[in-house]
């Protein structure tokens, strides 16, 4: 059973939080990225509830948590300031963390800056700030590929994406055969789901998008280059942690040239590629997503 509560934080912010399985149990924690929320882990929540205290956040920005206005308050240090508050109010360490997407992006910095608060990270399609960097630099495929992250960092990104119940949302999944039962994995996008997602994006997408508008790693434009001066010393993003990674190979967004070179910065590392699943993995396959964690608990 799924219980809701929220943690404010000793700096002001207020997390809205599902979570399942007993207090005291050890603690995984599970990140979300765009443009989901909290509740795309209901099923990883309910499968380790009987072993572990399970704790999915809708990070800042999202669903009813805690929204600034403000895009700067999005920057990195800010997200990673409240995963390891709550960390600390949930009676960390972390047996694992379990981080998607943007939620992906948190856990890197978080591991990187204090490997203490994990016992092990689990990674799914999230690039490494590293290799990001790398290939929106010098991969044509790369840029195009992420070039809608220059699109939501308009001022009237929100707003273009509210008109007609969602609609350049809804791409986002259909784009990759999410509605389509045909296609493996295909078929999860039914109207109870997307139901889930208004509820999500109607109490409001300017957090979601102010993610995008507070980070430098965007695709250059003739307008902003600021992305090709930027460089990462290895000790500044090298995680040392045992990280278990899953990357699905069909994801349009995240070309499989992020994950090339991606050991020399998690020297900890198991890789574990999925040919024919989509950026949308965790909806694709649940219990391929649980087996993974259980892997990566047992630390296979």
């Amino acid at each position: 059973m799924i219980e809701r509560f929220k943690a404010t934080l000793p700096h002001g912010i207020t997390l809205s939080c599902r979570a399942a399985g007993s207090p005291g149990a050890p603690l995984l924690l599970f990140l979300h990225g765009f443009p989901e929320a909290a509740f795309v882990w209901d099923e990883m929540l309910e499968h380790f509830a009987q072993r572990y205290r399970c704790v999915a956040p809708n990070l800042r920005g999202f669903e009813h948590s805690s929204a600034p206005a403000e895009p700067a308050a999005y920057r990195a240090k800010h997200l990673v300031a409240d995963i390891v508050a709550l960390t600390h109010q949930l009676g960390g360490p972390l047996e694992a963390l379990v981080a998607h997407d943007w939620g992906g992006a948190v856990a890197w910095n978080l591991a990187v800056q204090q490997p203490q608060l994990m016992k092990r990270l689990v990674i799914i399609n999230s690039p490494h700030p590293a290799t990001f960097l790398r290939e929106l630099q010098h991969s044509p495929e790369q840029q195009a590929a992420s070039a809608y992250m220059n699109f939501l960092c308009r001022p009237d990104a929100e707003a273009l994406l509210a008109q007609a119940d969602f609609k350049r949302l809804w791409r986002l999944f259909d784009n990759m055969g999410a509605s389509d039962p045909a296609r493996p994995g295909g078929g999860w996008l039914t109207e109870p789901v997307k139901e889930q997602y208004r509820a999500v994006w109607r109490a409001g997408l300017t957090g979601g998008c102010n993610y995008y508008r507070a980070s430098p790693l965007r695709p250059p434009t003739d307008a902003d280059r600021a992305v090709m001066a930027l460089q990462f010393a290895p000790e500044f993003v090298t995680a040392n942690v045992p990280t278990h990674v899953v990357w699905a190979e069909d994801d349009i967004a995240l070309p499989i040239g992020l994950i090339d070179g991606l050991e020399a910065f998690v020297p900890q590392m198991r890789l574990v590629r999925v040919p024919g699943a989509t950026h949308w993995i965790v909806h694709e396959r649940p219990a391929f997503i649980a087996a993974q964690i259980e892997a990566a608990l047992a630390g296979d």
